[in-house]
């Protein structure tokens, strides 16, 4: 055995208990690491193949019209390759999917679904379908730091905790968006708010960016846009415009259920088929709407008077984000509702500029415009306010973003009744995403954590064997009976039965101890145990399954849950 190894077994038994650690802290950190590496990676391929045909990443406007009609049909035809070669059954991707997985399956992504997602990412942006990299991005991070916890073996518990620092790591690197990155998957994908979770996902987050810049700079997708402070008597009418976000948001979230509902009998290699057929279309007529968001963030910033141009980009990376999405091309939300804002934005800052003469409050209004459709298309209110401080590095601008934010988000919740954009996906799949009270608590505590080693062990003992060590040994300490066959054995608790004594019968009574991973939390016992309300399960080590780790109570996760807002 390699010396580090012999950290494991006490870094697993730190790592069980749901609190703040230095060993969780620098597992997020490097869990964040590998993640950043994968993004960046993701996005210096995507570079790389654009390169070859594009004289500016992600602006496809100098592309012949020829060649931006049959791009997006080569990726199809590939992803759709991509598909049969690993399995079409392996088709869920991005933020949804992550989503699902950190709730049911602790964070710990499929290496099919993963593949998938990087390679049909980096074939579907490089072609210029409106979608955005962060589902990749968020799709490769978990992958990347859960595979750590993987391969380490560790508490289910803690590699959650990691998935959600890779998260915030690809997050952060495809935005260079940190603070923002964190309170993303603190309010969409975890959707809790814990001081140990919080801070390990903080450093990971802190690295990513970090990573990033490394590599592409300080700046960010919107560094080219010009901020200013914006006077009181704006605020009526952002009000009004946070109202038009809302209204349009929630045309988006509908059309994009829609068109997932139409096609979903469709075979993929169809549905990519007809994606491919729109984008080629419509990106033949207005290129300025192809590709993730940069495309439409500079017509925006570079033409904020020219509302026929802005308005039919608009409308065109509506139908293309709406198109590709709803028919599966891979690829994420965020970019796309990113674009969609900013030129929205950018289309009700003329008003306000004919007013004073120019249009110089442009700028401010389309990074306004993208926090609230940011908002009301993703329910991320507090992660849209982030981006928008994190973005424009103007702590003025934190009121008329707050006003925006919540005119747009109200609206689309209260006045239309409309969900996030992800929880219409994960029902839309039939992907749960909810666990029970009980499991929420217990899935938080590794089962190491509550081992107990205090126990008796007899091996194929008569009843008065089992007797005789019963009236010996201390009330509380657990009795277990290890029968042994020629192929198999298997682990009973001893206990008298209080119910049978009276009748004359045996008053001994066993029940069946199963056998559960070191790496399994309280939740995995709650279901070996719920049922009956009683009885133990054995704790063993993966690599050593001969000798058990320790003992599990029923009572144990009974106190746990009694502890936790008397749940049982």
């Amino acid at each position: 055995m390699k010396s580090w190894r012999l950290w494991l077994p006490p870094l697993r038994r730190r790592l069980a208990l749901p609190v703040t650690s230095l060993q969780l802290c620098l597992l997020g950190l490097a869990g964040g690491l590998i993640a950043a590496a994968l993004i960046i990676l993701f996005r210096l391929a995507i570079m790389g193949i654009q390169a070859f045909y594009l004289e500016h990443s992600d602006d496809f406007t100098s592309l012949p019209a020829l060649e931006r009609v049959v791009l997006p049909f080569i990726a199809a035809v590939l992803i759709s390759l991509l598909g049969l070669l690993i399995g079409l059954r392996h088709y869920r991707l991005g933020i949804p999917f992550v989503i699902h997985r950190i709730k049911v399956k602790y964070g710990m992504m499929p290496l099919k679904n993963t593949l998938h997602q990087f390679v049909g990412g980096i074939t579907a942006l490089s072609a210029g379908f409106s979608v955005g990299r962060e589902g990749p991005s968020v799709h490769l991070g978990a992958f990347g730091a859960s595979s750590l916890g993987s391969y380490l073996r560790l508490p289910y518990n803690s590699i959650r905790i990691l998935a959600g620092c890779g998260i915030a790591a690809g997050i952060s690197a495809s935005f260079n968006t940190p603070l923002a990155a964190v309170i993303f998957v603190m309010e969409v994908v975890l959707r809790e708010y814990r001081i140990h979770v919080f801070v390990p996902i903080m450093l990971a987050s802190m690295a990513g960016a970090l990573a990033t810049r490394a590599v592409f700079g300080e700046g960010n997708d919107l560094a080219s846009i010009t901020m200013i402070s914006l006077s009181n008597w704006h605020l009526p009418y952002l009000a009004l415009c946070g109202i038009a976000m809302g209204v349009v948001a929630t045309f988006f979230n509908k059309s994009l259920m829609k068109t997932m509902t139409i096609f979903k009998s469709w075979h993929l290699a169809l549905r990519l088929g007809l994606a491919a057929f729109v984008t080629a279309g419509i990106g033949y007529l207005v290129p300025q709407a192809l590709g993730a968001e940069t495309g439409a963030i500079h017509y925006a910033v570079t033409a904020p008077a020219e509302l026929t141009l802005l308005f039919a980009i608009f409308l065109a990376k509506i139908i293309l984000t709406v198109t590709a999405l709803g028919l599966g091309v891979p690829g994420g939300i965020v970019g796309p509702v990113f674009g969609i804002g900013i030129v929205m934005g950018t289309l009700l800052a003329f008003l306000p500029g004919l007013l004073i003469g120019d249009h110089s409050v442009a700028g401010t209004y389309a990074v306004l415009g993208m926090a609230g459709m940011m908002a009301a298309t993703l329910h991320a209110p507090l992660a849209a306010l982030m981006a928008v401080t994190e973005l424009a590095a103007n702590p003025e601008l934190a009121v008329p973003a707050m006003l925006v934010i919540t005119a747009s988000y109200v609206t689309a919740v209260q006045f239309f009744q409309t969900k996030s954009i992800f929880l219409q996906q994960l029902d839309f799949m039939q992907l749960p995403y909810k666990l029970a009270p009980a499991d929420d608590v217990l899935q938080k505590v590794g089962v190491l954590a509550m081992l107990q080693q205090d126990y008796q062990v007899l091996e194929n003992p008569t009843d008065a064997q089992v007797i005789q060590a019963l009236d010996s040994m201390p009330v509380q300490q657990p009795l277990l009976i290890k029968r042994s066959y020629a192929v198999d054995q298997h682990y009973e608790l001893a206990s008298y039965d209080v119910s049978m004594s009276m009748t004359g019968e045996s008053s001994l009574k066993f029940l069946p101890v199963a056998a559960l991973s070191h790496q399994a939390t309280m939740a995995e016992v709650f279901a070996e145990l719920g049922d009956q309300r009683e009885g133990a399960v054995l704790i063993y080590d993966d690599e050593d399954a001969h000798q058990p780790l320790g003992l599990v109570l029923w009572e144990q996760v009974r106190s746990l849950l009694m502890r936790q807002n008397n749940l049982l």
